[in-house]
């Protein structure tokens, strides 16, 4: 007999291999090997490098933020926020001024409190070995009894007794889902989060269980007295542009 030509051999073995599919699609259930199913081939171990470990960002990357954003770092994520608007600004501001005089200052007030606007908390990150939480409140305050005195440093680490964040929509889910855990771990037991869109103040107060309350919520021009502040009538139409 003589030889295969290429194309007969091309030929010739397109038929095998046709053959062996038709075989194969009839074992395919019941043998395994080259006739096993496609997607039972797909679950063996996949061969090569383990899958990377996410990157943590680090003070570094804080401090490398522009000027003009607001930058904080929470459980190894860096989040930059632009600079408030107008309306939260006024009402930050004059908040500042409305609780600082009476008591920061002791005018019209008992005094006894340190008020400070948006200063840098450093605690402990408990997701990571020696690294920090850094985060910025729009104001904190501390009883003079546990701060005596304001320390010259760039981040305060200890924590505040009362804390307000002014909402705006870009950053209202993160002050209430990544910023309130956050003190609340830290045991600052009081918050305020004020929305001088919608023209109201919430009230927290963490519990001995470490849980904030229900809030209690005051609109618009309502004067209020609030735990901490009870002192004096806090008038809401001064915060309202």
């Amino acid at each position: 007999m003589g030889t295969i030509g290429a194309r007969g051999q091309a030929a010739s073995e397109g038929v095998e291999v046709e053959s062996k599919e038709r075989t194969c699609r009839g074992r395919a259930a019941a043998i395994p090997g080259p006739c096993a199913d496609p997607l039972s081939r797909r679950t063996l171990p996949r061969m090569g490098l383990p899958p990377m470990k996410p990157h943590r960002a680090t003070y570094a990357d804080l401090e490398a933020v522009p000027a003009n954003q607001v930058a904080e770092l929470i459980a190894g994520t860096l989040y930059a926020m632009p600079r408030p608007a107008s309306a939260h600004a006024v009402a930050s501001s004059a908040l500042t001024m409305e609780i600082g005089s009476p008591f920061q200052r002791g005018r019209g007030g008992p005094g006894g409190w340190w008020i400070l606007a948006e200063p840098e908390l450093h605690f402990p990150d408990p997701t990571e070995p020696d690294a920090i939480d850094a985060l910025v409140p729009d104001l904190a305050g501390w009883r003079r009894e546990r701060m005596p005195k304001v320390p010259r440093v760039a981040a305060f680490t200890l924590a505040p007794d009362w804390i307000c964040e002014v909402l705006s929509p870009s950053t209202e889910e993160h002050d209430r889902e990544v910023k309130m855990p956050v003190y609340a771990r830290e045991r600052v037991r009081h918050a305020w989060l004020l929305d001088p869109i919608a023209r109201l103040l919430e009230v927290y107060t963490l519990d001995a269980q470490g849980r904030w309350s229900e809030p209690v919520i005051h609109r618009d021009v309502e004067g209020v007295r609030a735990p901490l502040f009870e002192a004096i009538e806090l008038d809401l139409s001064a915060l309202w542009t």
